[in-house]
């Protein structure tokens, strides 16, 4: 693993937040490239982003911040494929994507962390998912925009003939207003779309395990109809649509973190927070020196 650090306060806290750069190898042996906000807390919040986004994700960021501001870290990585992570970009890969965060959430078990929660902004609300049906160490989720209907929204960005196009083909490449190839959806990342089933997913999470789910109702990209369908689907399950939000809350982005910070903190009674995290960290960094 890999470090380097700055520092800055957190806003309106007096509170010291150091952001280091942390690399973390998943189990494919590609380094997954992420930020950590320490706090020197005990508690850690996983973020993770959407479609062709990054850990830079605005929404991130501002959930990241709003943390740190209650005293609670939190970790915002790029997945294998995109940002700075190694690997290549696949259109589908929802099922690796819960293995890059499993890779993460191992990690910070290893270093002394109790991951609070993990949250994921619109694939990433499907990854943070995946991963609580798979596994049931993680106790506070936040689906921020997911899509339930995995089959929905490939029209749009790639036409209603793209069965056709890929059998004919093996793949389509995917071109910007200039006509530059942004990323190719291959056959094998279209199976891997259209054969991830999210329903039963979400009948695998464990009641006690508490799910939010955020969406935006104005949004263009995935439609509030997931966020019901959720709803319906996850046992212990609460519902908040933000009127008036699109689908990267670009005009919400306080009330969306405050939305996740308050639901986390819900659920943290009894948990001791503050810790000698820093001086731990601060002889890791003199080791590698």
């Amino acid at each position: 693993m890999e470090h380097s650090s700055s520092s800055h306060k957190a806003k309106h806290s007096s509170l010291e937040v150091r952001d280091l750069r942390i690399t973390i190898v998943n189990k494919y042996g590609e380094k997954l490239v992420g930020v950590l906000h320490e706090t020197c807390s005990i508690e850690l919040v996983i973020l993770c982003h959407g479609f062709r986004s990054s850990k830079e994700c605005t929404s991130l960021v501002s959930i990241a911040s709003a943390l740190a501001n209650k005293g609670i870290s939190a970790f915002r990585f790029d997945f294998s494929g995109n940002g700075e992570s190694e690997g290549s970009f696949q259109y589908g890969n929802y099922h690796k994507d819960a293995d890059d965060l499993r890779a993460v959430v191992l990690h910070f078990i290893r270093d002394n962390h109790v991951i609070r929660a993990i949250v994921g902004h619109s694939k990433g609300g499907n990854a943070v998912l995946i991963y609580a049906a798979r596994y049931h160490d993680v106790h506070t989720v936040v689906n921020i925009s997911g899509r339930f209907n995995l089959k929905r929204g490939i029209e749009g960005r790639l036409g209603k003939d793209f069965m056709q196009r890929i059998k004919k083909d093996g793949y389509i490449d995917v071109k910007n207003m200039k006509g530059k190839i942004v990323y190719r959806v291959t056959r094998e990342s279209m199976v891997d779309r259209l054969t991830t089933d999210v329903g039963p997913a979400c009948l695998l999470i464990d009641n006690k395990c508490r799910v939010l789910t955020i969406h935006g109702s104005d949004d263009a990209i995935v439609s509030t109809e997931d966020a019901i369908e959720f709803d319906k689907m996850i046992s212990n399950h609460k519902l908040h649509l933000i009127e008036g939000a699109n689908h990267d809350f670009t005009s919400h982005q306080a009330e969306l973190a405050s939305l996740v910070v308050d639901f986390i903190l819900e659920d943290r009674k009894g948990t001791p927070n503050q810790v000698p995290l820093c001086t731990r960290l601060d002889e890791s960094f003199k080791a590698r020196l």
